[in-house]
């Protein structure tokens, strides 16, 4: 299995859409549309899940450049997040600190003072 990335999407297309697009060149496993959380709107890039290496290949090789509706895709394979303590905390990880609401956890060690 092999996950594509794929720039440049129209904030219209649905994930059915790209999934269909990458079809002809595989089993496609999944087709997810990167959202804003706020808005829920496309921020214009997602993921294909590719069955096989090959068919990632060749769902690269031919469709990189190819339009769908009218945006040229820009596509490489995915890489691999490198997890930070900040991804870990998204995942559920301890955040630690007071979360009371005070300010005196957030003190600067700078003695300067700005006029």
């Amino acid at each position: 299995m092999k996950k594509i990335f794929v720039g440049n999407l129209s904030w219209k297309t649905s994930e059915e859409q790209l999934k269909a697009f990458f079809e002809v060149c595989g089993q496609v496993l999944s087709a997810k549309i990167v959202t804003d959380k706020t808005t829920g709107r496309s921020k214009g890039f997602g993921f294909v899940e590719m069955a096989d290496d090959e068919a990632a290949s060749n769902a690269i090789r031919e469709l990189n450049g190819k339009p769908l509706l009218d945006r040229p895709l820009r596509l490489s394979l995915a890489q691999e997040r490198e997890r930070t303590e900040r991804t870990d905390r998204r995942e559920g990880g301890h955040r630690g600190g007071d979360f009371g609401g005070g300010r005196s956890n957030y003190r600067s060690n700078n003695s300067r003072s700005f006029s």
